[in-house]
């Protein structure tokens, strides 16, 4: 209906035709009548509010905002300009904005359940994911069939690593609407959480029946068959993530991780390679293509790749202890030395870097630095194996032969299958003139490790 054929000259026909064109999705029809509107009628709060809201949905924040403002001036009281205005600020990542516009809402309305849930999205994006649960616990009160709120804050929850309380909130969400297939893919991701592989898959499969598009349920559950040691079915769902997204440098990720898996070195740095072609500002991809070239022996190859993720980000002591080890392979044991140094200033709870620097101690002939690396990388985890077995070949440089075969027995204790460690002992006894203890655990290690 055209409703200035009631009377051109009145600001309520151009408001109400402007609604009318709001309503059918013509924004810009819409701002035109509402500008001739507030030409007509400059005190008009609502038709401020609602040509925000206009530009709002054409992404033009900025004017949304501008208008916001006039319809608050104007009415200092309209609770839904408050609330579209923390929308438009939320938008432009001006969350602290917005979060005083809700509580402006709440101040105003203590009923009005959709603030709680847009200050609930605003502190989710600080991380204040215990805030934000408090906000959708509010919403749910004055609103308990929302199914998006109790999503929202099943997400939160996920965050927490609450993974039982987000996987009730996405029942909760999935009873009230069972045909959205995001409440089936997160629910899975929190299975996983909990290390419920099969039942994460099932989530999967079902998001994937509501979709067969959707390209995040196939990399989460490629991701859920990888925990299950199904590397080829995990590639297979990798492969149809890539074939519906090939620009998704995240699936070429995990599908290197599954090739690695497989021992396909070569396929795993091709994957990586695309990643690096998709995102060359890729840290982690960088570090990863390293470490398949360290397990090809093209120990330059990997450490020119662990530089450039250094490069990217200087703070991840992974790539520090990667770069380590790979010097240590060509005899760069100083070079070595400091990677490590590197690895532990920035992550001082990393027991493998200790053992690694251990390592290199111990060829650089500091058998006492080297014994105290081993010490502190047990101390920081009582169930690594190597590190036992290296300070077992401390211990007996040392010559404290009698801790030296602790530590080689702790290690068998801990991995039956690690070959070189029987192999440490045996020699240990046979230059202690103790053949036939050298000859048990020679018969242990055909027992635990028949094909070695």
């Amino acid at each position: 209906m055209d409703y200035t054929n009631l009377d051109p000259q009145t600001a309520k026909a151009y408001y109400k035709r402007g609604n009318a064109k709001y309503d059918a999705n013509d924004y810009a029809g819409a701002i035109a009548d509402y500008n001739k509107a507030i030409e007509l009628d400059p005190q008009d709060a609502y038709a401020y509010d609602n040509r925000g809201s206009a530009k709002y949905l054409l992404n033009d924040c900025a004017g949304a905002i501008a208008d916001y403002n006039k319809a608050i001036e104007l009415d200092p009281q309209n609770v839904g300009a408050y609330n579209n205005r923390g929308n438009a600020k939320y938008d432009l990542n001006d969350y602290a904005g917005a979060m005083a516009d809700f509580d402006h809402v709440i101040e105003l309305d203590p009923q009005y359940p959709n603030a709680y849930i847009c200050r609930a999205s605003a502190r989710y994006d600080l991380n204040d994911y215990a805030g934000a649960i408090a906000d959708y616990n509010k919403a749910l009160e004055l609103d308990p069939q929302d199914a998006g709120a109790y999503f929202a804050r099943g997400n939160a929850k996920y965050n927490l690593k609450d993974y039982a309380g987000a996987i009730t909130d996405y029942d909760k969400a999935i009873k009230l609407a069972p045909q959205d297939k995001e409440y089936y893919n997160n629910r899975g991701n929190a299975k996983q959480g909990l290390k419920d592989y099969a039942g994460a898959i099932a989530d999967y499969d079902k998001a994937i029946k509501l979709d067969p598009k959707y390209t995040n349920a196939y990399n989460n559950r490629g991701n859920a068959k990888k925990d299950l040691k199904d590397f080829v079915g995990a590639i297979a769902d990798y492969d149809k993530a890539i074939e519906l997204d090939p620009k998704n440098k995240v699936y070429y990720y995990n599908r290197g991780i599954s090739k690695k898996n497989l021992g396909d070195y070569a396929g795993a740095i091709a994957d990586y390679n695309k990643v690096i072609e998709l995102d060359p500002e890729y840290a982690r991809a960088y570090n990863s293509r390293g470490f398949f070239k360290y397990n090809l022996k093209d120990y330059e190859g990997a450490i020119a790749d662990y530089d450039k993720a250094i490069e990217l980000d200087p703070q991840d002591a992974d790539t520090y202890d990667n770069r380590g080890v790979a010097k240590k392979n060509l005899g760069d044991y100083a070079g070595a030395l400091a990677d490590y140094n590197k690895a532990i200033e920035l992550d001082p709870q990393y027991a493998d870097a200790y053992n690694n620097r251990g390592i290199v101690k111990k060829n650089l002939g500091d058998y006492a630095g080297s014994l105290a690396d081993y010490n502190k990388a047990i101390e920081l985890d009582p169930e690594c194996a190597e590190a036992y077995n290296n300070r077992g070949l401390a211990k007996k440089d040392l010559k404290d032969y009698a801790g030296a075969m602790a530590d080689y027995n702790k290690a068998i204790e801990l991995f039956p299958q690690y070959t070189r460690v029987y192999d440490n002992l045996i020699e240990l006894y046979e230059e202690l003139n103790q053949p036939a203890l050298a000859e048990e655990i020679l018969r242990l290690k055909q027992k635990n490790c028949p094909d070695k």
